[in-house]
């Protein structure tokens, strides 16, 4: 059809991103549905994004293999830091995760030969499609849907409302909040390795501090209460800023001041202002 092939040709980098930025956001929905304040996401995602990318340029291996092992190294990377890192909690643990993030940026602009340093790693073959980012935002909805559902989900949920508790009646809290956070690395790792294969070109730049408030904004946004919010936060902070485009140089102002209105009005996120709309008394009518 001629109108959908216009469409995509105009709007195919803006719909690919809002799908790698639902990963990032599911991703850190892991984090904080555990009562994790953590902003390594944007580290991962850049593990992921290296990686994967390194290994469809240099050693010709093809792209889905490339994409599940720039999810299992950051994976891998998460469980190692994550045992002595993850003793710490609140703002100490958002410090730690932070430093993380920078020795990952740093670590890559001092391997230049690998890594093609502050110029970044360019001419990465344009290998995402709209049906893998579907497939794997498709994918990991479900998966987490079922999870919230299940024992998981509810014992997470207790972990976060009341993490003392919870350990006394005999759960592990420490291997499940070892679980959100390398399960949240390996999203996040997927979402960087789809992402850096249709931008063409990545740098270290794209990873810092900035990268990881904005994965962290889309979480709170959503709300941490059901993977749905994680999606619509990943959308709403994509999508702002392309509708507020024709607002020129006030756009950064009018996004700010709609993203403080809905967390001021809703602090549960969207999808917890959803939920109460749902259950108002009108709606019951």
């Amino acid at each position: 059809m001629e109108w959908l092939d216009s469409f995509w040709a105009t709007y195919n980098t803006l719909v690919l991103s809002i799908g790698t930025n639902v990963l990032l956001a599911l991703s850190i929905y892991l984090t904080l549905s555990c009562g994790l304040l953590s902003v390594a996401n944007a580290a991962f995602m850049a593990i992921g994004a290296y990686s994967s990318a390194l290994l469809t340029l240099h050693s010709m291996t093809s792209f889905f293999p490339a994409l599940v092992l720039g999810s299992l190294l950051p994976a891998l990377v998460a469980l190692v830091i994550g045992r002595p890192t993850l003793k710490l909690s609140g703002v100490y643990l958002a410090m730690a995760t932070l430093a993380f993030g920078e020795v990952v940026r740093i670590a890559i602009l001092n391997t230049e030969d690998l890594t093609g340093g502050a110029l970044g790693l360019n001419g990465i073959p344009q290998l995402t499609s709209w049906f893998s980012v579907a497939v794997a935002v498709c994918g990991a909805v479900s998966v987490l849907l079922r999870a919230a559902r299940s024992r998981l989900g509810r014992t997470m949920a207790a972990i976060r409302q009341d993490e003392v508790a919870t350990e006394v009646i005999g759960i592990n809290v420490r291997a499940y909040k070892l679980f959100a956070f390398v399960s949240g690395a390996a999203l996040a790792g997927l979402a960087g390795g789809l992402n850096a294969h249709f931008t063409f070109f990545i740098s270290p730049n794209e990873y810092g501090f900035d990268r990881g408030v904005e994965i962290l904004a889309m979480g709170v946004l959503g709300g941490t209460g059901s993977p749905w919010g994680a999606v619509l936060g990943g959308v709403l902070i994509t999508l702002l800023p392309e509708l507020l485009r024709g607002l020129g140089d006030y756009r950064p102002l009018i996004n700010g001041i709609i993203l403080i209105l809905i967390m001021l009005y809703s602090p549960r996120g969207l999808w917890g202002l959803i939920l109460l709309a749902r259950r108002s008394p009108i709606n019951r009518r």
